[in-house]
């Protein structure tokens, strides 16, 4: 045990000695933190909107003006000819072109069908998927309503019914994107981080020739990596502690369950992480291969995690290698603890895979280091 603490006590003045290490550990990650969140959003908002008003009566106008009132769209300007809006989508210049057609209000009047052509920028076309759900819902709306104002009057008696609908929004009240991205995104910060750190550790040693002296001392392995791995775990507290105080304060999100249980599950987590970092800087000579290795890892971690894109939307042998990615686990259980106030019994099933994941991991790293010159 004294061994281990020895060990320990080197890792953290070595820690501490390089003043140009401690910002890039503590402040750049709550800084990404800070920036991240309020980036990677997939709400489509500021669209310029342009439209082609063949009909120029107050219902048509009146249709234009539903856009202009939604905080989606940014109305920007009106074209004479079809010809002149394709030119200005070409450029860039506007990303949805509403054409509306002549006797369009002489046809609503008549209870005659008509039709509306709306163009798309379909560059992007997850966000054109969005831009037409949004555009169906103004004009659907917009329909049903002109409809029942268009009735004569003779026709009151039989004036179609509006059925309301008052959506119940859980887990997530006020419908803030920030709301389920902050949780994934701390837990990313933290994985890249004790990753990164311990896999380029033990390469350190490798490169300034302290590890040979270490090689020729009576430590045994197991007693090396414990003393290793210790810093970084706490470390990894550190940020996670420092994160959820910036997700409450800045961003105000929910911590509905128990802190305890999310600190309970990153102590377990952690050893997945740092066990892989060390695993990996035993196979590597210089701290550039080992941040080139973690760093490809960390990219297939993250896209598969479901941070970013739902893990049910991906094909079904993506959604099986995601059995075997344990930043999925971290990202499931921060989501549940947080916004749906999980309890111990719910995250169970991911516990014990994390647990087996976290011996094996560590159990590679313990063999993998030769104390051999």
């Amino acid at each position: 045990m004294n061994t281990i603490l020895y060990i320990i006590q080197k890792e953290f003045r070595q820690i501490f000695r390089n003043k140009g290490m401690l910002p890039i550990i503590f402040i750049l990650p709550l800084l990404q933190l800070l920036i991240l969140s309020n980036a990677a959003t997939f709400e489509i908002k500021n669209i310029t909107f342009s439209y082609i008003d063949n009909d120029q009566t107050s219902l048509s106008r009146a249709l234009i003006e539903k856009f202009d009132a939604s905080t989606y769209f940014h109305v920007m300007t009106d074209f004479p000819s079809v010809k002149e809006a394709n030119t200005a989508m070409s450029k860039g210049e506007v990303d949805v072109i509403l054409e509306i057609p002549r006797y369009f209000e002489r046809d609503l009047s008549n209870q005659k069908d008509t039709d509306l052509s709306i163009t798309i920028n379909a560059i992007d076309g997850a966000a054109a998927g969005v831009q037409s759900v949004y555009i169906n819902q103004i004009v659907q709306a917009f329909d049903k309503n002109a409809k029942v104002s268009l009735l004569p009057p003779s026709n009151t008696i039989n004036t179609p019914k509006n059925i309301e609908s008052i959506p119940s929004s859980w887990f997530n009240i006020t419908l803030d994107y920030k709301t389920f991205m902050v949780p994934g995104i701390l837990v990313l910060l933290v994985s890249m981080i004790t990753l990164f750190l311990s896999g380029m550790n033990i390469v350190r040693e490798k490169e300034i020739g302290t590890l040979e002296q270490m090689n020729v001392t009576p430590i045994k392995k197991y007693q090396f990596i414990i003393g290793k791995l210790f810093p970084f775990w706490i470390i990894g507290f550190v940020l996670l502690t420092i994160g959820l105080i910036i997700a409450k304060i800045v961003f105000n999100t929910p911590m509905v369950g128990s802190l305890w249980l999310i600190y309970f599950y990153t102590a377990i987590y952690l050893l997945v992480v740092l066990g892989m970092g060390l695993f990996i800087s035993n196979f590597t000579d210089t701290q550039q291969q080992a941040m080139f290795i973690a760093w490809f890892f960390i990219v297939i971690f993250i896209l598969m995690s479901g941070l970013f894109t739902p893990i049910e939307s991906m094909p079904y042998w993506a959604q099986i290698l995601t059995e075997f990615n344990p930043i999925k686990y971290f990202v499931e259980i921060m989501r549940m603890v947080m916004l749906k106030g999980s309890s111990f019994i719910d995250i169970i099933p991911l516990l014990v895979k994390t647990i087996i994941y976290a011996v094996i991991m560590n159990g590679l790293a313990v063999w993998s280091y030769k104390k051999t010159n």
